[in-house]
């Protein structure tokens, strides 16, 4: 097929969620690790997965349809797949399905003990990727077997199909160099050439369009990165032999990547106009002969969309453009499937929100307007008006007590405590910790009986009093268990917290929480992001009765656990009408309170966790400045209320921590916990080079994986660490929460932890 045959098309989205919207998924994938599901089985539920979403996006009236958007852990480890990228450690696995979850989750098959790749966050979203190892002996070769297969699939229904791959330059970009290797962005003419062979290959299998998506042009993380571009899809654009190309970027604004993808021969581009802007579109000429996708339709939050002022921008790039699709800005991966189960939201909420299925309406509606005219679509600007006019008016989001308490404490210079080494010392003696002390950072697992407690209680078979003796027992077994492992600053285990966001969100005012609005954060980790529509107050404590019933059965400190504002904001669908400094304040004024009211009940050390800090940064360095100083004034207001012998501490994760390493010290934690293991404590010798001076607990085993990690292993760990930090600074902990791991799993890792800890103590 020659390019000139592609077909048209007006209306489409970038990506689609994969997980099932009752989370089918998940549990088939679960249920395959422990044995309890074949592969045929598991199979058969993502066939059927895939086949509802493209004969659900048919049905909504989508004229091009993505695929190759499906994985059962990780987009960027199946482009790994298809490049034949996985790492030699995980060859030794015959099966390929379990060499694939292998490199995601690591294990023990076929009698090998395989390490997993590590895992960070994608771009600015809470979603995880597994980040793709590209040694020197690296050997890129074409494996499209998944690809072909999805689209072999999907031919039951009559509308173009257009596979979806993630482009050269975001893949080597995201990637990292291991094995002394060069980085990776250096592989890039080797890596087109295997892209080239796809293309020429799907070309003869008759497809008209392929989508390659490049987020990464729309940021400052490679330079040079307009040329590269320009080079990639001239070499790629330049084959005789290929679907026409349209190359996705979103997350942000294209700058000098637009006009040099403009002068290649491309056929689409896709812009981000949610995040980004569409007034460049008229200073590059070469574009009137290319295909605009405009990405106006928000993919990744909730809120309804104004068509009024998207048809507006839309009619902008008319002329500028050669066409103009409609677009959702990213993949809908990011929002919930539907509506439709939310029974419990007030109808004026309601109005103001678009799900997955609701913004895939609205793409093809915006489609309709462009084509045949404002009033062809009038009765559903007429809708999306008035819900936007009974928003502006609803008291919920104008709380002015709220607001007024804000002003004052800044007027007073509220946010900040005593300087941290006397902190240190007062803290050291009301707690009286040995050297290298032992924690947890928060959860323990949540098992069968607290799922079981929790569903009766929704069922109604028992009542509130039943269900928080149930939680007490967990609480008091979860302090037994690390009495007996000898952990030294002990947690509660956080029994009763569906989600660490969720469980506060439905404590203060200002938020929903949904039903059923499940999306992935990585694997077969589902959330549901609370949706924050309005201003935060916190009615009463949230944390207070468990963190004291805790206390109360251990001589030993238990750490109050709290979330912090960053966090929370990160974590939910956050409103869009007033800046996030504004909300990051409201939400860190609750958790003010509730770190007060924790001191008042005798809790020493209370944790805030800002596992998503360097998440919300920024993709364009510019703006960068503004964030870091308003997340870390957030969290310092929340954590500025307690006496300088309370013990504060922040647990970080799961990122790529060089860029916010500078506000981690400015957090003033006085001790944080952070990702370390899969990074082998890289993270410390950034944080001693912007002087770093507080406590630090680097994960020394990680809990994202099911193999148990020897005390050999944690011993060598904790050696590491101490070449950075000083013992009276070090502290031990896991990487993170222990909710999704079982019990056996946990008791065996700490007390291999624990173990570790005491034999190096001993050689001090």
């Amino acid at each position: 097929m020659t390019t000139q045959s592609a077909p048209l098309f007006t209306a489409t989205i970038l990506g689609s969620p994969r997980v099932g919207p009752n989370r089918e998924l998940k549990r088939a994938v679960e249920k395959y690790w422990s044995k309890k599901m074949d592969r045929a089985e598991l199979e058969a539920v993502a066939a059927t997965l895939r086949g509802d979403t493209v004969r659900h996006l048919a049905d909504a009236g989508a004229d091009s349809i993505p695929v190759n958007t499906f994985s059962y852990y990780d987009h960027m480890l199946d482009q790994s797949v298809l490049l034949g990228a996985l790492p030699p450690r995980v060859a030794g696995v015959r099966d390929d399905l379990d060499r694939y979850f292998a490199a995601a989750r690591g294990g023990t098959y076929d009698g090998v003990d395989v390490a997993p790749l590590e895992m960070t966050k994608w771009f600015d979203t809470n979603y995880h990727y597994i980040v793709p190892e590209i040694g020197p002996n690296t050997a890129f070769t074409l494996n499209p077997a998944k690809l072909l297969a999805e689209l072999d699939e999907a031919t039951a229904v009559d509308v173009p199909l257009r596979p979806v791959v993630v482009g050269p330059i975001t893949y080597l970009a995201l990637s990292k160099a291991v094995d002394g290797a060069g980085a990776p962005i250096e592989r890039l003419d080797e890596l087109v050439d295997v892209y080239a062979e796809l293309l020429e290959l799907l070309a003869e299998r008759g497809i008209g369009w392929v989508q390659i998506d490049e987020p990464i042009l729309v940021t400052d993380d490679v330079d040079d990165v307009g040329a590269l571009a320009e080079t990639t899809y001239a070499r790629l654009g330049a084959l005789s032999h290929r679907p026409a190309i349209f190359v996705a970027t979103y997350f942000g604004q294209l700058t000098d990547a637009l006009p040099a993808l403009a002068r290649t021969p491309v056929e689409a581009i896709g812009i981000d106009a949610v995040d980004g802007s569409v007034d460049a579109v008229a200073a590059v000429p070469e574009l009137a002969e290319k295909t605009v996708v405009a990405g106006v339709v928000d993919g990744r939050n909730i809120w309804r969309t104004d068509l009024e002022s998207a048809l507006a921008t839309l009619a902008t790039l008319v002329g500028p453009a050669g066409r103009v699709v409609v677009s959702t800005s990213c993949s809908t991966l990011h929002v919930p499937y539907s509506l439709e189960p939310e029974t419990d939201l007030d109808e004026a909420l309601r109005s103001w929100l678009a799900f997955g299925a609701e913004k895939v309406a609205e793409v093809v509606t915006l489609a309709k307007g462009l084509a045949q005219g404002r009033a062809a679509i009038a009765s559903e600007i007429e809708n999306s008006n008035a819900a936007a006019a009974s928003r502006k008016v609803d008291p919920r989001l104008n709380n002015t007590d709220i607001r007024s308490r804000l002003d004052d404490i800044r007027v007073a210079g509220a946010s900040g405590r005593g300087i941290a080494a006397d902190r240190r010392t007062a803290q050291q003696e009301r707690l009286n910790l040995p050297t290298l002390p032992t924690t947890t950072i928060g959860s323990y697992p949540q098992t069968t009986e607290i799922r079981l407690a929790r569903a009766d209680l929704r069922a109604g078979r028992i009542d509130e009093a039943q269900y928080e003796q149930k939680m007490k027992d967990e609480v008091a077994a979860v302090i037994a268990l690390q009495e007996e492992l000898g952990i030294d600053v002990l947690v509660h285990g956080e029994p009763e917290r569906n989600d660490m966001v969720q469980y506060f969100a439905e404590q203060l005012e200002g938020f929903f929480a949904t039903q059923n609005g499940w999306v992935q954060s990585y694997g077969s980790r589902c959330v549901r992001p609370p949706i924050l529509y309005g201003d935060v107050a916190r009615p009463r404590p949230m944390t207070v009765e468990w963190a004291a019933y805790a206390q109360s059965l251990t001589a030993k400190p238990v750490k109050g656990m709290l979330t912090g504002p960053v966090t929370i904001l990160a974590w939910s669908f956050v409103r869009d009408d007033q800046p996030l400094a504004d909300t990051a304040a409201q939400v860190a004024l609750a958790i003010r309170d509730e770190t007060v009211d924790l001191e008042k009940a005798g809790i020493a050390i209370i944790q805030v966790d800002e596992p998503a800090l360097r998440e919300l940064l920024p993709l364009r360095s510019k703006e960068k400045k503004d964030y870091l100083a308003w997340s870390v004034e957030a969290f310092r207001l929340a954590t500025a209320g307690v006496r300088d012998d309370t013990q504060v501490h922040t647990h970080l994760c799961y990122s790529e921590f060089g860029e916010v390493i500078g506000a981690i010290a400015d957090l003033d934690a006085d001790v944080t916990s952070i990702e370390a293991a899969r990074s082998h404590m890289e993270v410390l010798t950034d944080l001693n080079a912007v002087g770093f001076s507080n406590g630090v607990g680097p994960g020394v085993y990680d809990i994202h994986s099911p193999r148990v990690p020897t005390t050999q292993e944690m011993i060598v760990a904790l050696r590491e660490a101490l070449e950075a930090v000083p013992a009276e600074r070090l502290w031990v902990n896991p990487d993170c929460g222990l909710k999704t791991r079982r019990t056996d799993e946990v008791i065996e890792s700490l007390r291999n932890m624990v173990e570790a800890a005491t034999a190096v103590r001993a050689e001090r």
